[in-house]
């Protein structure tokens, strides 16, 4: 009887360990929420959970966070080094993978957003968020050409980004970076393992998601469908506005087949989380 108990829990194990690794990943690559796909992955309200009530959660949740901790610091150190060196070889092949891996979720975020009904606020939540995201992306990165010059306060700001996107789903904050010139500097720094780039960072990302933590919570509890209907709204377009204009020769047809990879790959989590 021990047999299925034992691989049962092999299983969990490794999923929890494969979605921290995309999750940390996700407070990264451009146009992924970590917040997003913790709230996919089933792991969204438990954190939350163990931000704003530690003392209860934790002996409850603590057995599934060793190896989300695990892959959360090995998808956010390891792919910076990776993406940054796929992104010096394509820009805008890397992109599609992320577009693909985004487009993949939007199925389990869909479904999450409509477990307490679908009604006329959620719809215009959906609608306005949207409209407010894309709109606001737009005019940064592609009209106004907004670019900053990094330094350790812009760093921080980096930080409490990243700290939004933990605690609020859909809030995509390498998008805002990537509009803003500071994504590039900011991943080469993670790449290397700057001592200057993790402290500016770090405590900017702690700080956001101790403050935010308890405010996101109660506004979840009280406008679920309005809310998530909004994360929805701020998913779609995030991703329409980092979708490339321009291609190299050769870049189409590798950028659809990573689009189609990084759909894959979504979607396979999500059936792994299904069957676990």
């Amino acid at each position: 009887m021990r047999l299925p108990k034992d691989r049962n829990f092999a299983l969990r194990w490794l999923r929890d360990l494969l979605c921290g690794l995309l999750i940390g990943a996700g407070a990264i690559l451009p146009g992924v929420s970590g917040g997003v796909l913790a709230v996919v992955f089933d792991i969204y309200r438990p954190m939350m959970e163990v931000l704003t009530s530690p003392r209860t959660a934790i002996p409850k949740y603590w057995i599934w966070f060793p190896p989300i901790a695990v892959g959360w610091a090995a998808g956010f150190l390891g792919f910076a080094k990776g993406i940054a060196a796929a992104i010096r070889l394509s820009d805008t092949i890397t992109t599609w993978l992320f577009v693909g891996l985004i487009v993949g979720t939007l199925p389990s975020l869909f479904r999450e957003a409509g477990k307490e009904g679908r009604g006329m606020r959620a719809w215009l939540s959906l609608l306005l968020c949207a409209a407010a995201v894309f709109s606001g992306l737009f005019y940064v990165s592609r009209i106004a050409n907004v670019s900053v010059t990094p330094n350790f306060w812009w760093y921080n700001f980096c930080g409490a980004l990243w700290g939004m996107s933990v605690v609020i789903p859909g809030m995509t904050s390498s998008s805002v970076l990537m509009a803003l010139g500071l994504y590039q500097p900011l991943l080469e720094g993670l790449a290397s393992l700057d001592f200057f780039v993790l402290s500016a960072s770090i405590p900017g990302l702690v700080l956001t998601v101790l403050l935010l933590a308890r405010l996101v919570n109660w506004f979840f509890r009280r406008y679920y469908a309005v809310a998530f209907h909004g994360i929805l709204g701020i998913v779609l377009a995030s991703t329409v506005v980092i979708i490339p204009t321009q291609y190299a020769q050769g870049e189409a047809l590798w950028s659809a087949l990573c689009c189609v990879g990084g759909f894959l790959l979504a979607f396979l989590l999500a059936k792994l989380d299904t069957k676990v």
